[in-house]
């Protein structure tokens, strides 16, 4: 068994529930419209359950942003001491600094934890699109998943190329949905909350490059995805920019160009 089957068969029943739940409601049972909003759902619960996780990022860039002149002092300090007393000396201070202003020493480890889920359910979906049956998601509702249209286009449709002019605007339309928000984000909300203070070099110009390369990397993808991965990316994006946007407006990160434009509004 694979180690993402059982990630992919919770978020089956999630997908399959929220079917069921909008079925009962008087949705179409095989309408697109059914289940792009059950794609949504997905999303809207996946994303609700990771935030104690985006909290922990939060509080942790805080604390390191408050930490770093400290850091920055101890190391200039302790510039060219390499005999062992010293390095003892500065690594039991950077442990006390760490611990004066909150920062774990798990690090990233917390954020590092949601890729089986994004990883998960990259699978869910393509293998639904494939027309596998996973978990709750049934023979019935996986066939009934790729009979759903946009357009004309099925959910289980892959890349630019298909049949015919709406296939292309379909797939173009939501990667360049996706994409967009995935660079107003990153270029409006990620960077400016980001300080850059004391990265080398390669780190800041990757920082600089990051909104392109989000961007083309989606617009790439469309090309091999189903249509319903680029209808979760474009759902996903948009709860991200608007989750980056809060997190930028009311808890900017100590040192940031969000923080100081925080300041000036205050």
């Amino acid at each position: 068994m694979s180690p993402l089957a059982p990630v992919k068969h919770a978020l089956a029943a999630v997908l399959a529930s929220a079917h069921d739940a909008l079925t009962s409601l008087g949705a179409a049972p095989g309408a697109a419209v059914t289940w792009l909003l059950c794609v949504a759902a997905v999303v809207v619960l996946v994303r609700t359950a990771l935030l104690p996780f985006v909290i922990h990022g939060v509080r942790q860039a805080h604390a390191g942003a408050r930490a770093r002149p400290h850091m920055r002092e101890l190391s200039e300090r302790y510039k060219g001491k390499t005999d062992a007393d010293s390095v003892r000396k500065m690594l039991e201070e950077r442990r006390q600094l760490s611990e004066e202003h909150g920062v774990s020493r798990l690090g990233c480890l917390p954020l590092l934890l949601q890729l089986p889920v994004w990883i998960g359910l990259y699978h869910l979906l393509s293998e639904v699109a494939s027309g596998e049956p996973v978990g709750a998601m049934g023979q019935d509702l996986v066939s009934s998943f790729g009979d759903a249209t946009v357009f004309g286009v099925s959910l289980a449709d892959h890349g630019y190329v298909g049949s015919g002019g709406a296939h292309l605007a379909v797939v173009a339309g939501l990667a360049a949905v996706a994409a967009t928000l995935s660079f107003v984000t990153q270029h409006y909300f990620v960077a400016p909350n980001t300080t850059t203070e004391g990265m080398p070099e390669t780190m800041v110009t990757v920082q600089r490059l990051m909104p392109g390369l989000s961007a083309a990397g989606i617009l790439v993808s469309a090309g091999v995805v189903p249509v319903a991965l680029l209808a979760y990316w474009t759902f996903s994006s948009a709860w991200t920019l608007c989750q980056s946007a809060i997190v930028m407006r009311w808890f900017p990160t100590p040192g940031t160009e969000a923080a100081r434009r925080a300041e000036l509004r205050a």
